[in-house]
Protein backbone atom coordinates (compact mmCIF):
# COMPACT_ATOMS: atom_id res chain seq x y z
CA UNK A 1 0.00 0.00 0.00
CA UNK A 2 3.22 2.14 0.10
CA UNK A 3 3.75 4.60 -2.71
CA UNK A 4 5.79 7.38 -2.97
CA UNK A 5 3.80 10.56 -2.70
CA UNK A 6 0.16 10.84 -2.65
CA UNK A 7 -2.25 14.09 -4.34
CA UNK A 8 -1.29 16.07 -1.17
CA UNK A 9 2.91 16.40 -2.30
CA UNK A 10 2.20 15.47 -6.29
CA UNK A 11 -0.60 18.57 -6.90
CA UNK A 12 -1.66 17.91 -9.77
CA UNK A 13 -5.15 17.24 -11.80
CA UNK A 14 -5.32 14.75 -14.66
CA UNK A 15 -8.17 14.50 -17.02
CA UNK A 16 -9.54 16.92 -19.45
CA UNK A 17 -11.50 19.91 -17.17
CA UNK A 18 -14.23 20.59 -20.00
CA UNK A 19 -15.85 17.98 -21.97
CA UNK A 20 -18.88 18.74 -24.51
CA UNK A 21 -19.45 22.01 -25.60
CA UNK A 22 -21.45 24.34 -23.08
CA UNK A 23 -25.42 25.29 -24.12
CA UNK A 24 -26.03 28.65 -24.35
CA UNK A 25 -27.99 27.97 -20.74
CA UNK A 26 -25.54 26.49 -19.25
CA UNK A 27 -23.09 28.93 -20.48
CA UNK A 28 -25.27 32.00 -18.81
CA UNK A 29 -25.18 29.46 -15.25
CA UNK A 30 -21.59 29.95 -15.70
CA UNK A 31 -20.92 33.22 -15.90
CA UNK A 32 -24.08 34.52 -13.96
CA UNK A 33 -24.52 31.93 -11.12
CA UNK A 34 -21.38 30.54 -10.63
CA UNK A 35 -19.36 33.80 -9.76
CA UNK A 36 -21.97 34.31 -6.85
CA UNK A 37 -20.98 31.11 -4.99
CA UNK A 38 -17.90 30.31 -5.81
CA UNK A 39 -15.25 30.00 -3.07
CA UNK A 40 -13.10 32.90 -2.08
CA UNK A 41 -9.77 32.13 -3.83
CA UNK A 42 -7.37 32.79 -0.99
CA UNK A 43 -7.25 33.33 2.48
CA UNK A 44 -8.86 31.33 5.03
CA UNK A 45 -12.24 30.01 4.78
CA UNK A 46 -14.78 29.09 7.74
CA UNK A 47 -19.11 29.04 7.82
CA UNK A 48 -19.21 32.97 9.08
CA UNK A 49 -16.84 34.07 5.86
CA UNK A 50 -18.67 31.33 3.18
CA UNK A 51 -22.59 32.06 4.25
CA UNK A 52 -22.58 34.81 6.55
CA UNK A 53 -23.56 32.87 9.43
CA UNK A 54 -21.92 30.25 12.04
CA UNK A 55 -23.39 26.94 10.83
CA UNK A 56 -22.25 23.17 10.28
CA UNK A 57 -20.25 22.77 7.59
CA UNK A 58 -19.98 20.07 4.80
CA UNK A 59 -17.57 19.25 1.99
CA UNK A 60 -18.14 17.48 -0.91
CA UNK A 61 -14.63 15.79 -2.57
CA UNK A 62 -15.08 15.69 -6.49
CA UNK A 63 -18.96 16.12 -6.85
CA UNK A 64 -19.63 14.57 -10.07
CA UNK A 65 -22.34 16.12 -11.65
CA UNK A 66 -23.76 17.38 -8.21
CA UNK A 67 -26.86 14.98 -7.63
CA UNK A 68 -25.54 14.19 -4.16
CA UNK A 69 -24.51 17.67 -3.30
CA UNK A 70 -27.69 19.52 -4.17
CA UNK A 71 -29.68 16.74 -2.91
CA UNK A 72 -27.77 16.84 0.72
CA UNK A 73 -27.95 20.51 0.50
CA UNK A 74 -31.89 20.50 0.29
CA UNK A 75 -31.86 18.15 3.19
CA UNK A 76 -30.41 20.66 5.30
CA UNK A 77 -30.98 24.10 4.55
CA UNK A 78 -29.50 25.02 7.90
CA UNK A 79 -25.81 23.63 6.81
CA UNK A 80 -23.61 25.17 4.21
CA UNK A 81 -22.45 22.73 1.55
CA UNK A 82 -18.73 23.07 0.26
CA UNK A 83 -18.84 21.34 -3.27
CA UNK A 84 -15.55 21.03 -5.21
CA UNK A 85 -14.58 19.61 -8.54
CA UNK A 86 -12.12 20.68 -10.93
CA UNK A 87 -14.55 19.51 -14.23
CA UNK A 88 -16.42 22.71 -16.08
CA UNK A 89 -19.00 20.32 -16.65
CA UNK A 90 -19.52 18.73 -13.49
CA UNK A 91 -19.75 22.30 -12.17
CA UNK A 92 -22.22 23.19 -14.93
CA UNK A 93 -24.36 20.27 -13.18
CA UNK A 94 -23.93 21.42 -10.18
CA UNK A 95 -24.76 25.00 -10.98
CA UNK A 96 -28.39 23.63 -12.56
CA UNK A 97 -29.52 21.69 -9.90
CA UNK A 98 -28.50 24.88 -7.51
CA UNK A 99 -30.95 26.76 -9.54
CA UNK A 100 -33.65 24.64 -10.08
CA UNK A 101 -34.36 23.77 -6.26
CA UNK A 102 -33.33 27.33 -5.54
CA UNK A 103 -30.31 26.30 -2.76
CA UNK A 104 -28.61 29.13 -1.25
CA UNK A 105 -26.67 26.86 0.86
CA UNK A 106 -24.35 25.49 -1.15
CA UNK A 107 -20.71 27.06 -2.31
CA UNK A 108 -18.39 25.72 -5.17
CA UNK A 109 -14.33 25.50 -5.86
CA UNK A 110 -13.89 24.25 -9.42
CA UNK A 111 -10.10 23.00 -8.94
CA UNK A 112 -8.50 20.81 -6.33
CA UNK A 113 -10.18 19.54 -3.18
CA UNK A 114 -6.76 19.93 -1.25
CA UNK A 115 -6.83 23.76 -2.05
CA UNK A 116 -10.38 24.56 0.00
CA UNK A 117 -9.93 21.95 2.60
CA UNK A 118 -6.16 23.37 3.64
CA UNK A 119 -7.64 26.37 4.18
CA UNK A 120 -10.76 25.48 6.76
CA UNK A 121 -10.10 25.83 10.30
CA UNK A 122 -9.20 22.26 12.01
CA UNK A 123 -11.99 20.77 13.50
CA UNK A 124 -14.75 22.42 11.25
CA UNK A 125 -16.64 20.04 9.31
CA UNK A 126 -19.59 18.32 10.33
CA UNK A 127 -19.38 15.92 7.54
CA UNK A 128 -16.98 14.85 4.48
CA UNK A 129 -17.91 12.78 1.72
CA UNK A 130 -15.60 11.40 -1.10
CA UNK A 131 -18.14 9.37 -3.53
CA UNK A 132 -17.05 7.12 -6.51
CA UNK A 133 -13.83 9.23 -7.01
CA UNK A 134 -11.44 7.96 -9.89
CA UNK A 135 -10.25 4.54 -8.84
CA UNK A 136 -6.53 4.90 -10.44
CA UNK A 137 -6.77 1.46 -10.38
CA UNK A 138 -3.29 0.34 -12.22
CA UNK A 139 -0.66 -0.08 -9.14
CA UNK A 140 1.58 2.56 -10.60
CA UNK A 141 -1.01 5.36 -10.33
CA UNK A 142 -2.27 4.10 -7.14
CA UNK A 143 -0.47 7.74 -5.54
CA UNK A 144 -3.06 9.69 -7.70
CA UNK A 145 -5.62 8.25 -5.43
CA UNK A 146 -7.74 10.53 -2.74
CA UNK A 147 -7.80 7.67 -0.40
CA UNK A 148 -4.17 7.56 0.64
CA UNK A 149 -2.21 8.34 3.64
CA UNK A 150 -1.87 12.32 2.95
CA UNK A 151 -5.42 13.57 2.26
CA UNK A 152 -7.07 11.11 5.16
CA UNK A 153 -4.47 12.46 6.85
CA UNK A 154 -6.20 16.25 6.31
CA UNK A 155 -9.53 15.50 6.57
CA UNK A 156 -9.24 13.70 9.97
CA UNK A 157 -8.13 17.14 11.15
CA UNK A 158 -10.55 19.23 9.59
CA UNK A 159 -13.28 16.67 10.75
CA UNK A 160 -15.26 17.83 14.38
CA UNK A 161 -15.00 14.77 17.16
CA UNK A 162 -17.96 12.76 16.10
CA UNK A 163 -18.40 13.93 13.05
CA UNK A 164 -18.70 11.57 9.81
CA UNK A 165 -16.60 10.53 6.59
CA UNK A 166 -18.84 8.65 3.86
CA UNK A 167 -17.16 7.30 1.31
CA UNK A 168 -18.22 5.25 -1.84
CA UNK A 169 -17.46 3.29 -4.97
CA UNK A 170 -18.29 0.43 -7.01
CA UNK A 171 -14.46 -0.48 -7.63
CA UNK A 172 -12.97 -3.91 -6.67
CA UNK A 173 -9.68 -2.58 -5.89
CA UNK A 174 -10.70 1.03 -4.84
CA UNK A 175 -13.19 -0.75 -2.13
CA UNK A 176 -9.89 -3.09 -0.92
CA UNK A 177 -7.47 -0.34 -1.22
CA UNK A 178 -9.91 2.25 0.87
CA UNK A 179 -10.85 -0.49 3.80
CA UNK A 180 -6.43 -0.73 4.07
CA UNK A 181 -6.06 2.74 4.16
CA UNK A 182 -9.23 3.35 6.97
CA UNK A 183 -8.07 -0.03 8.87
CA UNK A 184 -4.88 2.26 9.42
CA UNK A 185 -6.51 5.70 11.18
CA UNK A 186 -7.29 5.53 14.58
CA UNK A 187 -8.99 8.91 14.05
CA UNK A 188 -11.70 6.69 12.74
CA UNK A 189 -14.23 4.51 13.44
CA UNK A 190 -16.13 2.48 11.13
CA UNK A 191 -20.02 2.68 11.79
CA UNK A 192 -20.86 -0.99 10.64
CA UNK A 193 -22.14 -3.74 12.07
CA UNK A 194 -23.00 -6.28 9.00
CA UNK A 195 -23.03 -6.14 5.77
CA UNK A 196 -26.20 -4.63 5.13
CA UNK A 197 -24.10 -1.33 6.64
CA UNK A 198 -22.13 -1.04 4.14
CA UNK A 199 -24.15 -2.74 0.99
CA UNK A 200 -27.18 -1.08 1.22
CA UNK A 201 -26.92 2.98 0.44
CA UNK A 202 -28.50 4.87 3.78
CA UNK A 203 -31.81 6.96 3.10
CA UNK A 204 -30.42 9.98 3.52
CA UNK A 205 -27.41 9.32 0.77
CA UNK A 206 -28.66 10.88 -2.85
CA UNK A 207 -27.91 8.60 -5.63
CA UNK A 208 -25.57 10.14 -7.98
CA UNK A 209 -25.52 9.25 -11.90
CA UNK A 210 -22.07 7.33 -11.56
CA UNK A 211 -23.63 5.38 -8.64
CA UNK A 212 -27.18 4.45 -11.20
CA UNK A 213 -24.80 4.02 -14.16
CA UNK A 214 -22.78 1.08 -12.33
CA UNK A 215 -25.44 -0.80 -11.06
CA UNK A 216 -26.91 -1.00 -15.06
CA UNK A 217 -23.59 -2.08 -15.12
CA UNK A 218 -24.19 -4.94 -12.75
CA UNK A 219 -21.38 -3.44 -10.63
CA UNK A 220 -22.10 -3.83 -6.86
CA UNK A 221 -21.81 -0.67 -4.74
CA UNK A 222 -20.61 -0.57 -1.52
CA UNK A 223 -21.42 2.67 1.30
CA UNK A 224 -18.33 3.18 4.04
CA UNK A 225 -19.03 5.30 7.05
CA UNK A 226 -16.20 6.58 9.55
CA UNK A 227 -17.10 8.53 12.24
CA UNK A 228 -13.83 10.76 13.75
CA UNK A 229 -12.80 9.63 17.32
Amino acid sequence: MTTTGDPTTIRRLYGRRQGHKLREGQANLVEDLLPRLSVPTDGPLDALRLFGDDRPLQLEIGFGAGEHLAGQAAMRPDHGLIGCEPFLNGVVGALGHIERLGLDNVRLHMGDALEVIERLPDASLDRAYLLHPDPWPKARHAKRRFMNAGPISLIAKKLKPGAEFRFGTDHPIYCRWAMMVMKARPEFEWLVEGPQDFLVRPDDWPETRYEAKARRLGHEVWYFRYRRR
